[in-house]
Formats: C-alpha cells, structure tokens, sequence
C-alpha cells in the first residue's frame, strides 16, 4: 500500500508554495511584534510550516528525497540561528551552503554509479531510457552521448552554485537586524519571499535550458522524436522491453 501511494504521489507545486513560503513570509513580517506572536514565538510557527510539510511528505510516500531533506536541514539551521541569537553572517553563509553543497554532491556524483543528473533530469520516471538507450547503441553513439551528458552535469552544478552566489549577496543584503527581533523576523520573510522570483526562477529557467539541451543531444544522437521517448507514451501504448 505504502509504495502504490509513492508510485500515485502526483507533485503540488502551488501547495508547497504556499505552505513553504508565503505563509511563513506573512507570518514572519505581519506578526513578529511583541503584541502578537513576538518575535521568538513567529519564527517558531513559520520555520514550522514547511517543517511539517516536509515531514508529513516524507514520511506519507516514503520516498526518500535528497534535496528535501537538506531543505528540512536548512529550516532547522534558520531556525537555531534565529532562536539562539547568532550573528547573521551564519545565515548568510547558511542560506549559500545549502545550494552550494548540492552543486558538490552533483559534479561529485559524476565519479560514482548514480550521478544526480540521472536522477534530476535523466529518469526513467519521464523519459524511456531503455529506448535511448537501444537507438544509442545501434547508431554508435554511446560514447558521444556519455560525453554530453556530463557536460549537462556541469551545467546543473553550475546552476546551484549560482543560487549559492545569489542567496549569499539577497541574505546580506536584506538581513542586517540582530536576530532574535523583530525586525530579523521580518526582513527574513522578505528574504524567503524574495529567493523565489530573485533565485527560484533564474535556476529553474536554467534548469529547463539544460533539459533542452540534453532533449536536443537525444534527438541528434538517436533520432527518435519527443512522443518516443517519454515514458508516459510508452505507458500509454503499453510497451515493455523485458
């Protein structure tokens, strides 16, 4: 049963929106003062939006997702920081190590039998690879194409380590309160409410970009067109290669 709801779970993306960040955001701006939450009892009901979510997420499909856990990790970091009162250097430094460290884990992957950009863009959850994978063979051109996809690992490194850079420069550029007031409370609302059209969509635009690319070196390399190598086609026709 756990494992038909894994395999059904279908991504909501306005949902996580609203539940990651502008519910938070809102909180953390609208009642941070001392005649509403405060400023300790804000961040703890805002980080703990997305905490839940992330958690109820997890442990509902159990799929294990690499990404959301360090997302769940930098909650808590924001967390101890604002509560424990620590310089807001660490959340800039914090807000640019998460994306960093996944840039790492992406060109580190490369050396290892699963590289991420396997699992990102190149799954068989949205393209029939077994399919790419015969045509390559019958052309000869599986070498070219393995050369190819690590370059497209580059690039998806490189569109991390941009979000890195970015949330760096957005975090010490907005947040300059001491944490633990008020004033940190809502300017990190502005932050979370920011990092989405200032950091979100760039790399997401980037992200497509580099899909293109890699759809484009499929086509060029095995001349199969869109409709064939989708899995939900293949689905759809009920193909099975075993």
């Amino acid at each position: 049963m756990q494992k038909k709801k894994a395999a059904n779970h279908t991504p909501r993306p306005f949902v996580d929106l609203l539940v990651s960040i502008l519910i938070p955001s809102i909180i953390l701006m609208k009642f941070s003062s001392e005649d509403s939450l405060g400023a300790s009892g804000a961040l703890i009901i805002a980080l703990a939006f997305p905490l839940i979510w992330g958690s109820f997420e997890f442990l509902k499909y159990k799929k294990f997702n690499f990404i959301a856990l360090l997302g769940l990790i930098s909650t808590l970091l924001t967390g101890g920081i604002g509560l424990l009162a620590l310089s807001t250097q660490w959340l800039a430094i914090k807000e640019a190590a998460i994306p960093g460290l996944i840039g790492i884990a992406v060109l580190l992957s490369t050396y290892s039998r699963y590289p991420l950009i396997r699992t990102l863009l190149y799954n068989p959850a949205v393209i029939d690879i077994e399919k790419i994978t015969l045509k390559l063979v019958e052309n000869g051109n599986t070498e070219a194409f393995e050369a190819r996809l690590l370059k497209a690992t580059y690039l998806l490194g490189g569109t991390f380590f941009f979000s890195s850079g970015m949330n760096y420069v957005l975090a010490k550029w907005i947040v300059v309160s001491p944490t633990g007031s008020a004033a940190f409370n809502e300017e990190l609302g502005q932050l979370t409410l920011l990092s989405y059209p200032v950091i979100a969509i760039p790399s997401m635009l980037m992200m497509m970009m580099i899909f293109y690319y890699l759809w484009r070196t499929i086509s060029s390399l095995t001349g199969l067109t869109l409709d064939d190598v989708l899995a939900s086609k293949r689905l759809d026709k009920g193909e099975n290669y075993d």
